[in-house]
């Protein structure tokens, strides 16, 4: 059974929630102001039959315009305060995961507290995050970012005991390719099958796995690392894989997979910073 579609006062509520919380107060502020100038009442009296319906119709919109004056900005308004609980969310998830020595925290919370966790991590590398929602534990896209005038679809997997294989690859690649998007992630609290690694490789898909995403989020480097030189993250590698993802040689941050587009390393793999273009470090893979 499907899920009963929701009213327009909720996704008023909705569109709000995603938006600054300073934006849904100003939204709120212009919608009582234009409502209520539409609403004041109009001393012109009726001179003729046609006036007269002039006027009917006047007054309907007048009263719609006096009933909405006080119920936009309300959704408006309950929109901005949902958006501030749920920045307040957000920041408090990152700081408890980035403070937390337990290897199981990324577990122990829930899909949506996972998603929101990921959202945060990306915002802090200069990404415009919107959370999708609507889709659940059960998959789809989650996250749609926005940075440098393109966009990467991310779908997140907050399962406990299960790896992610190669299935969920192939269908976010399709919907990445269907959509049009520079790219995609799909991030995980676990790790990812062998399979699901080789079929990344190459493809403007990039795997985040438990170990990567505490990285990600805690930004340190190993002790005893090299200036200068790229630290090594420890990935939790599928099945028959001994891949590991280095650390960026400038700031330190787990790099991310990435295919070259254009100049002579055209079409080749390599790691960038998820920071970019605040942080332009790059390491080759042979």
């Amino acid at each position: 059974m499907g899920r009963p579609r929701r009213s327009e006062f909720e996704d008023v509520i909705a569109i709000a929630a995603k938006l600054p919380w300073w934006a849904g107060l100003g939204l709120a502020v212009v919608a009582y102001l234009g409502l209520h100038a539409i609403a004041a009442p109009q001393g012109a009296a009726p001179r003729t039959l046609q006036d007269f319906g002039g006027v009917v119709g006047g007054q309907f919109i007048r009263t719609l315009a006096g009933f909405g004056q006080y119920v936009l900005p309300f959704a408006f308004l309950t929109g901005a305060t949902v958006s501030v609980v749920n920045r307040w969310k957000r920041r408090r998830l990152h700081e408890r995961i980035s403070s937390s020595q337990d290897s199981t925290s990324l577990e122990q919370m829930t899909w949506r507290e996972f998603e929101m966790l990921v959202g945060e991590a990306f915002r802090r590398r200069g990404y415009a995050v919107e959370e999708t929602g609507g889709h659940g534990a059960d998959g789809g896209v989650d996250l749609v970012l926005s940075k440098d005038g393109e966009r990467f679809l991310v779908q997140c997997k907050q399962w406990k005991a299960s790896k992610v294989g190669v299935k969920i690859l192939r269908e976010h690649y399709g919907v990445i390719s269907a959509d049009g998007a520079a790219g995609g992630f799909v991030v995980t609290s676990g790790v990812f099958t062998g399979e699901a690694v080789a079929f990344a490789a190459g493809k403007n898909i990039d795997l985040i796995d438990g170990p990567q995403l505490r990285s990600m989020i805690v930004g340190v480097r190993k002790a005893g690392e090299e200036p200068g030189r790229p630290a090594t993250l420890t990935r939790a590698p599928g099945p028959g894989t001994t891949e590991s993802t280095p650390a960026c040689p400038r700031c330190g941050e787990a790099m991310v997979r990435r295919m070259a587009k254009q100049g002579r390393n055209a079409g080749k793999p390599f790691w960038g910073c998820p920071t970019y273009p605040k942080c332009r470090g790059t390491v080759p893979i042979d």
